[in-house]
């Protein structure tokens, strides 16, 4: 019955980590722009960050972003038992898959690199 609740619990976890992605940036146009400048990226914890450097306003467009995402991390993972940084964690994996190529994601190393 354990192996069935952990089963259970894993399911569950990830489904909701399928709703925590949408949390991204929904088409913020200054995202999308610095995004598509190579100005932020996705990082491995969850999060966006910037590469290099970027204008104030796209600094503060992460930090809202980021903001929004790690409370939605501690919500799912309040949901499911898990920690936020379970949750961001496996939401990074997520994002980072569905990068288009040229777009910046940081590995596990904190090294920015080009997909």
């Amino acid at each position: 019955m354990t192996s069935l609740r952990t089963i259970a619990a894993a399911s569950f976890f990830a489904l909701a980590s399928f709703a925590v992605a949408p949390v991204a940036f929904a088409g913020d146009p200054v995202i999308d722009a610095a995004i598509e400048a190579g100005q932020v990226g996705e990082t491995i914890d969850g999060l966006l960050g910037v590469v290099g450097s970027a204008d104030p306003a796209v600094i503060r467009k992460v930090n809202e972003i980021n903001n929004r995402r790690a409370a939605k991390y501690a919500e799912v993972a309040a949901q499911t038992g898990t920690t936020p940084a379970q949750v961001a964690r496996l939401t990074g994996e997520k994002q980072i898959a569905k990068l288009d190529p040229g777009e910046y994601y940081m590995d596990e190393s904190g090294v920015w690199k080009r997909k």
